[in-house]
């Protein structure tokens, strides 16, 4: 399908502000990008980069005063996620190098805590297909964890999740990176926009390293759909982050949006 998706921050900048954004997606394999339009107003020099995951940076400082910062794309994704309830957990000593920093504990994702790997042996005893165990642990957080905004900031990790059984994507996902590493299934942070969701905003998902490709996870969804764009990868949110500014600024308006079209 093909989908016009985009978003829109505006800023009040009360000194010169260092800012690195996150907000072009490049084509991979199942995302084409046809058309990717990054717009600052007022102008200010970009220089781009690209960082240790492949994501594409932008590097800029926002002058004094409201600064808007819009990114627009049009790209063509698949209508829906691969399943494959059979693919199999591979062994470490078999896995790619570049998915083994996947395996690790991150700064949110605890999945060396004790509690952490007590309940991910809980929620998959007896389910011995790789795919069908981050099955079990998604379906699992999305029926005992309430989506909710405003019970989480940007310090929450996933013990905090476990604890206050409530939170937003982030949240979600942090959990269920943390339960798939816990049993040694690599698994990353994805943001990007998302075509079926109840509130449109940018979005969090996980995908999970199983039988020699990746798969995608989204625990807050009942069932996970297609119709995604992929704007970055990551450890945890740490790596994801779309914007972050090095300075005094307030975000006082932003926007979201993604639409199927012709």
């Amino acid at each position: 399908m093909k989908l016009s998706a985009g978003a829109e921050f505006i800023y009040q900048i009360k000194e010169p502000t260092p800012v690195v954004t996150m907000l072009r997606p490049r084509s991979t394999e199942g995302q084409f990008i046809q058309e990717d339009r990054l717009i600052l107003s007022p102008y200010t020099p970009i220089l781009e980069y690209i960082d240790c995951f492949g994501n594409v940076c932008q590097r800029m400082l926002l002058p004094v005063g409201n600064v808007t910062i819009r990114s627009e794309v049009v790209a063509e994704v698949a209508d829906n996620v691969d399943v494959n309830n059979q693919a199999a957990y591979v062994l470490i000593e078999n896995l790619p190098s570049d998915t083994l920093q996947f395996l690790f504990p991150s700064r949110y994702c605890q999945s060396d805590s004790p509690v952490i790997g007590r309940l991910a042996v809980e929620i998959t005893k007896k389910i011995w297909s790789g795919y069908e165990q981050v099955t079990a642990i998604s379906e699992w957080i999305h029926q005992n964890i309430a989506y909710e905004y405003g019970v989480t900031e940007s310090s929450t990790t996933a013990l905090d999740i476990l604890d206050l059984k409530k939170g937003v994507c982030r949240d979600f996902t942090h959990l269920a990176i943390s339960l798939c590493r816990s049993i040694n299934i690599p698994s990353r942070m994805v943001v990007g926009y998302v075509k079926e969701l109840k509130y449109i905003d940018l979005h969090a998902w996980f995908e999970v390293y199983l039988g020699g490709k990746w798969y995608a996870f989204d625990a807050v969804q009942d069932c996970t759909t297609g119709g995604r764009i992929v704007i970055a990868y990551g450890r945890d949110a740490t790596d994801v982050a779309l914007i972050t500014q090095f300075g005094s600024s307030e975000l006082l308006n932003m926007k979201v949006w993604v639409e199927q079209v012709e």
